[in-house]
């Protein structure tokens, strides 16, 4: 475990995979962080071929917590894109990397590309968002009750220095009236790196409108959806998620 320190602000990162390899960055979800993803970063560059880049950003894991009074608002995601991710990339030098986003990650992902089309190698999104579904709002309502009632906490915070600053953060904004209005199908037509978009079939945050909708929009991209797999496609399926990886990245 390293740190990286961005404007004060500590980011917690971790080199895995060969040291010369082309660089893939593996962005979590909305309660991840780097503890989260076990071994799988890993296991895919070890077949891929690549280095991993894997980093809590600032209000989970071991990085910078979010202050408790602070609400993030609905351009939490386009903040991450557009000034913590480059500037992480910058502080550690790294230059067209590869992305691998997951859920949130994976629309962080997105809109990074989009912002900056030249520098990203190519895109990898598992279960991301593009914009807010019922099913997205219900599931992180009953997320919200779990978390209240149940041990999830406590489970959670074997991940999180600050484990109400990763929640809170996540699911506050995610369910404040304002973000229902929030989509990023406009944005993402300008990217213009390959796009492999994966998700389980049975996800219980969103539909296949999610990936479908960036088909639509960015035209080289591909799709992989995955039976009998929920939200976290390289958790429930993780083998084809490899191999669906490994090929995009070698054909590309």
């Amino acid at each position: 475990m390293a740190f990286a320190s961005l404007d004060g602000v500590r980011v917690e990162y971790e080199w895995v995979g060969a040291e010369h390899a082309p660089v893939m960055v593996f962005l979590h979800e909305g309660l991840g962080s780097v503890a989260m993803w076990r071994d799988f970063p890993a296991r895919l560059c070890a077949a891929a071929g690549l280095r991993g880049l894997v980093y809590s950003r600032p209000g989970y894991g071991q990085s910078t917590p979010r202050p408790h009074g602070e609400k993030w608002l609905p351009d939490f995601m386009h903040r991450q894109a557009r000034e913590v991710l480059p500037a992480l990339l910058r502080a550690l030098g790294v230059e067209r990397p590869w992305l691998f986003g997951h859920s949130d990650g994976g629309s962080i992902a997105l809109l990074h590309a989009a912002a900056f089309p030249q520098a990203v190698q190519g895109a990898v999104v598992l279960a991301p968002h593009i914009l807010v579904e019922d099913i997205s709002v219900r599931s992180i309502e009953q997320a919200r009750e779990t978390y209240l009632r149940t041990d999830l906490k406590q489970k959670l915070g074997r991940y999180h220095a600050d484990v109400d600053s990763a929640f809170w953060g996540w699911n506050d904004v995610w369910l404040s009236p304002a973000f229902r209005a929030w989509s990023i199908e406009e944005e993402i037509g300008a990217i213009r790196c390959p796009v492999l978009a994966i998700q389980g079939l049975d996800d219980e945050y969103g539909t296949l409108e999610q990936i479908r909708g960036i088909a639509r929009r960015v035209p080289q991209a591909q799709l992989l959806e995955l039976p009998q797999c929920g939200h976290s496609p390289h958790k429930d399926q993780p083998e084809a998620v490899i191999e669906a990886v490994r090929r995009f990245v070698s054909g590309t």
